[in-house]
């Protein structure tokens, strides 16, 4: 498929009229409209008509889950801190699921994530009553969304050994089938575990054993009472404890990272371990903002995700770009440039720990997981000023096409591959069963 007449937006440049060739799942071919069609003359086309052409973007940490808990009324008391919200919501809707609500939680955000232009997540996934094919229930979904995604199982000694016993199992069973092409080329697996204040010694020994050197997706540090548990249990801070236990390495990713030291970021650097910030959820849970201007001085990659928020991921730049300005009392903290950068370049980073073509970008070779937006610049829009058009006027409401894999799955703002209305009905149903059980 030839993609024509757009502006192509690279990493080093924007290209007026530009066009691309995609075969298959990947680039194969990038350039100006009028040499793309002198050298590619018979493919069939797909006309821009003048949107910019963008790479896919890329959420580093969600909870497809978590859809079901959106207007959810709470049969306790208000809770007033962080252990209360995991208590009295998170806790109670996760032991409540089905597998058909888990199907369903994981086509609701994939109908969100493509019309938002978010074409890769990677999902951190708690049931702890249907754990058992819980993780193939999701990869099912996302295959048929068309979506592309990285999934783990949240391990957990909050509901008990055999709880916990079959997680370890759900984790490892499902990334030998991801590796070995079970669920195709969009799918892939890493090892989950909740938090360290849910987690005792032995089943960190366990869950090191079963891993296999896949690297693990962790809570770390996201509230006080983390570190509180960590070091009665221990002696140690949170990100000390994980490394100590063989948790951290080049293949994790640890989530919020919010209340840790300058020890437990040089930690975090010398152990290469990603980090993703997610800056909505944690105003939300009013848990504090990490220090990310601090770990990325110290050269650690951090990412963005949204915890389960909404898969507009441009909404999630916004929040990344103020909270860090209010908190610090500096316009200067956190400059566009820089938040652009850990939602593309780092994002891509982390999601090319599981994903073996190059991600979240327009080039030759890379996946063909493209967006097209319709934004039309008041001023000027250049490569040097690109991050602050992206933080001040572009939307995922603006998207118009989503592309995955070289497949089409939205044009015209209309899902090719889900039927939202349907999807939403049957997840109505569902979620009001759900809150009569929670």
């Amino acid at each position: 498929m030839l993609l024509i007449n757009g502006t192509l937006v690279t990493e080093n440049d924007i290209i007026p009229d530009g066009a691309l060739l995609i075969e298959g799942d990947r680039i194969a071919d990038l350039g100006s409209t009028k040499e793309l069609l002198a050298n590619h003359p018979g493919e069939e086309r797909l006309d821009a008509q003048g949107m910019l052409v963008m790479p896919g973007l890329i959420c580093a940490h969600t909870h497809f889950y978590g859809a079901f808990a959106r207007g959810m009324p709470l049969k306790a008391e208000p809770p007033t801190n962080f252990p209360q919200i995991l208590e009295r919501l998170w806790w109670r809707l996760d032991k409540a699921l089905t597998l058909e609500d888990v199907r369903y939680s994981a086509l609701v955000c994939p109908v969100d994530a493509i019309s938002h232009g978010t074409t890769t997540l990677i999902d951190h996934h708690a049931s702890p009553n249907a754990i058992e094919g819980s993780l193939e229930t999701i990869a099912s979904a996302v295959q048929e969304a068309g979506v592309r995604a990285c999934l783990c199982y949240e391990v957990s000694d909050r509901d008990g050994e055999e709880k916990a016993t079959q997680g370890l199992k759900e984790n490892r069973e499902f990334i030998r089938a991801a590796r070995d092409g079970k669920f195709g080329p969009l799918i892939a697996g890493t090892f989950g575990l909740h938090a360290s204040l849910t987690l005792s010694d032995a089943t960190l020994k366990k869950a090191v054993e079963a891993a296999e050197g896949v690297g693990f997706h962790i809570h770390v540090a996201e509230d006080k009472a983390d570190v509180q548990d960590s070091l009665k249990k221990s002696g140690l801070r949170v990100v000390e404890r994980l490394n100590k236990m063989g948790i951290l390495g080049e293949r994790t990713i640890a989530a919020h990272c919010i209340h840790i030291d300058a020890s437990e970021m040089d930690t975090l650097r010398e152990t290469r371990t990603k980090v993703v910030h997610n800056p909505r959820s944690n105003m939300n849970n009013a848990v504090g903002a990490a220090d990310v201007p601090g770990m990325l001085r110290r050269r650690i990659v951090v990412g963005l995700g949204n915890d389960g928020f909404s898969n507009n991921m441009f909404r999630e730049m916004k929040t990344a770009y103020l909270i860090h300005k209010h908190v610090e009392g500096n316009p200067q903290a956190m400059p566009a440039d820089e938040v652009v950068k850990i939602a593309t370049r780092n994002n891509a980073l982390i999601a090319n720990l599981f994903f073996p073509r190059p991600l979240g970008e327009l080039s030759v070779g890379a996946y063909a997981d493209i967006i097209l937006l319709r934004y039309l610049p008041p001023t000027p829009l250049r490569v040097e000023n690109l991050p602050w058009h992206i933080i001040f006027g572009m939307d995922g409401s603006q998207v118009d096409t989503t592309i995955v894999g070289g497949q089409v799955l939205m044009r015209g703002r209309r899902l090719v591959t889900l039927d939202e209305e349907a999807i939403f009905a049957r997840a109505q149903e569902l979620a009001q069963d759900l809150w009569r059980r929670v």
